[in-house]
Parts: C-alpha cells; structure tokens; sequence
C-alpha cells in the first residue's frame, strides 16, 4: 500500500499512504533511532527461527513478526474495509470475531472498540498510524514511545536524550493533537491486553499451522524470484529490506522505504503450501507502486489531480503494474497473479485465461499502462 484510493472508515473515503510519502521526511530519519532497539517476537514452532537483521544485510529475506501483526490486527478490526482490493485479508475481520466469540474472549480492544472507531471519522489520517509498528522492533518499544509521548504532550523538548526526542517527534507527527494521543494511549493499552488474552496464542498457533506454508514461501523466494526481482530492485533503490508474512493482510500490502538497505514490505502469509506464490505476487504489487505513481502524475491533468480523480488509478494502477513487471521477470507468475488478484477482489475467473477478466476487473488507460511498462523497461534496462 504506497498509493490513493478508496477505503471506507466510518464512512470517511480516504486511503492511507506509506510513512515515506505522508508521515515524510521524519519517519525515515528516526526509523534508525528506533531499529535495532530490544527485538521482534518472530514466528516459532514449525516456521523456521528468523534473524530481525541488520542495515548490512544483502538483499531481501523473509520473516515474520507478532508486534506488526498484532498492530495491523487492531487496525483491521476497528475499521471498515470497502476497497476494490481490500486493504485487509477479506473477511478477517468476521474470522477473528466469530472465533474469539467461539473461545468467549472480550478483550479490552472489544471493550474499547466503539470509541476507537469513532476517531477515525474525526481524524481520518489515524489510518496513517497502521504503519508505525514496522518502524519498531517490538511491541514493548513501541508502549515505551507511547509512554514518552504522553508524558511530553508530543513535546520533543520535554526530554534532554536525543534518542527520546526522536522517538517523541516520530509518534507526535502521527498524533499530533491531545485527542490524538489519547485515542494512541487507549488504543496500544487495548491491544496489550487483546495480545495477552487472545492473540499471542492465535498468532503462535497459526505460524505453527502455517508453517510449511512459509517454509515453500522462503524455498520459492530465496531459490527462484529473489533473483528475478533483483535488478529491479536494485535499481528502484530497494535492494535490501525485508518482506514480513503478516496474517492480516490480503492483497493489499504494507510498504515503507527507505533507500537501499531500510527497507519493508508486509504481504499476506499465505494460509497452504500451494498459496505460497501469493506472497510474491503481493511483493511485485508493492514493490511496482512508485513507478505507477510518477506514470499517473504525468499522464493525468492537474485539474484531475486536484480533483482526486487520480486516486481511482492508483488502486487498479498497482494491480496492473504488478503484473506488467512479472510479465517481464517471471512471465509463469503472471496467470496465477492475475487469478489472485481477481479473487482477491470477489471476482475469481472463469477457467481458461485471465487476462480479459483482469483487465475488465481493474482499468486503466492505455496511456498510463503503457507509462508504466515504459519505466519497467527503464528500470530493467538500468537506464
């Protein structure tokens, strides 16, 4: 998710950018304050045991983490999701509900609910804050910035430790009024005792269910389209970084960038052996949305961008970008993208060739896919 469409919370349209493009040039510059502080709970059992890693680190590994989890499950659960491409796994939210039901879980994130919900309405940027957990290395670290932020008022002079200030403008530049930070406070307490009553059990069980799942993900990533997707990557200044298998999520990824090496990408954990291709078909969606942000902008009229017209594009644009890319570095991905995208969207394809009911599924101008390829092609070419 790096670009504009609808997304319905509480009846306010609006869609959530990655941290780079909305929450700017701030996230990136403490995002270095905050990595490496403590560690991520990573999945156990049957998954293999995952590295959090370093800035160092070559290229793109797969992993798995419970704070970004239980954050984005939060999320998903106290808001209204109507996008074309959801903007979490579709009907996550009816499955968590009926099994806590199941189980005769009320949590303090339940109990809280309505009145989360309902800042969302007043302030639809809060949407924006759903990306602030993969800026943290752990749930505690980001309860200890919670903590720092109320405590100052989001007043980064209010602390002498310049770790402390960094941490104080990062959280205050997403909650930046008093009503703000107590919907933050309230809303990290009710996911502490949602983890403790609830989902720290859930999401140990499913990596343990998941995982021959994630071991084919990391087998058909680390020995087959790692490569394929690295010189796109590298040239698109995303040679390093690390794709998350996140339980929340569908086809619409989490993206957060940061040049070369700090970079982040949650995408859908696929639930079976067989799903595992879905994983990098939410990989090339997002990794492929800067390019179609720039074709848009040029292709489209400042009356159009002023208007939000171009929001529209930006949902079916990533679609269709993904699958451009694929189909020049891993052209036998691009049926089974196409398929998922499709079903992802509640409209799954009849047997035979996708591509017309792809391209009826999600629009786009021939100019602007024709932009896109164009910068695929740039990029690829390394010009």
């Amino acid at each position: 998710m790096t670009d504009n469409s609808s997304f319905s919370i509480c009846g306010a349209m609006t869609r959530p950018r990655s941290t780079g493009a909305i929450l700017g040039t701030l996230l990136l510059a403490t995002a270095c304050a905050t990595a490496g502080v403590g560690s991520s709970t990573t999945s156990s059992g049957n998954v293999p045991a995952t590295q959090s890693g370093t800035a160092g680190d070559r290229g793109w590994r797969v992993t798995t983490k419970e704070h970004v989890d239980l954050w984005l499950h939060g999320f998903a659960l106290l808001t209204s999701d109507t996008g074309r491409v959801p903007f979490f796994a579709r009907g996550y939210k009816q499955q968590i509900t009926a099994l806590k039901r199941q189980r005769n879980v009320y949590t303090q994130l339940d109990a809280n609910q309505q009145k989360l919900s309902q800042r969302f309405a007043v302030n639809p940027a809060l949407t924006n804050a759903q990306f602030l957990a993969m800026y943290f290395p752990s749930m505690q670290e980001i309860v200890t910035a919670t903590d720092y932020l109320i405590r100052s008022n989001g007043d980064p002079r209010a602390s002498s430790n310049p770790d402390v200030q960094q941490e104080i403008a990062l959280m205050a530049s997403v909650f930046p009024s008093p009503a703000d930070r107590d919907w933050a406070r309230l809303f990290v307490q009710s996911l502490q005792d949602e983890s403790t009553r609830f989902y720290h059990d859930y999401w140990t069980h499913e990596q343990q269910t998941r995982g021959a799942a994630y071991a084919q993900v990391n087998q058909l990533w680390m020995g087959q389209y790692s490569q394929k997707f690295a010189r796109f990557l590298n040239n698109t200044q995303q040679g390093s970084g690390e794709m998350l298998l996140s339980l929340p999520l569908g086809g619409e990824g989490r993206t957060i960038n940061d040049g070369k090496q700090a970079n982040s990408i949650a995408v859908e954990f696929p639930a079976t052996v067989d799903a595992a291709p879905e994983a990098v078909y939410g990989f090339a969606h997002e990794v492929v949305a800067k390019l179609v942000d720039e074709a848009i902008r040029d292709n489209t009229t400042p009356a159009e961008q002023r208007s939000g017209a171009t929001g529209g594009y930006q949902g079916n644009g990533a679609v269709r970008g993904g699958a451009l890319l694929l189909q020049r570095i891993a052209p036998e991905l691009v049926p089974g993208y196409m398929r998922f995208y499709l079903r992802v969207a509640g409209t799954p394809a009849a047997s035979g060739d996708p591509t017309a009911a792809f391209a009826s599924a999600f629009p786009l101008s021939q100019a602007i896919l024709s932009a896109v390829g164009r910068q695929i092609d740039a990029v690829l070419g390394g010009i």
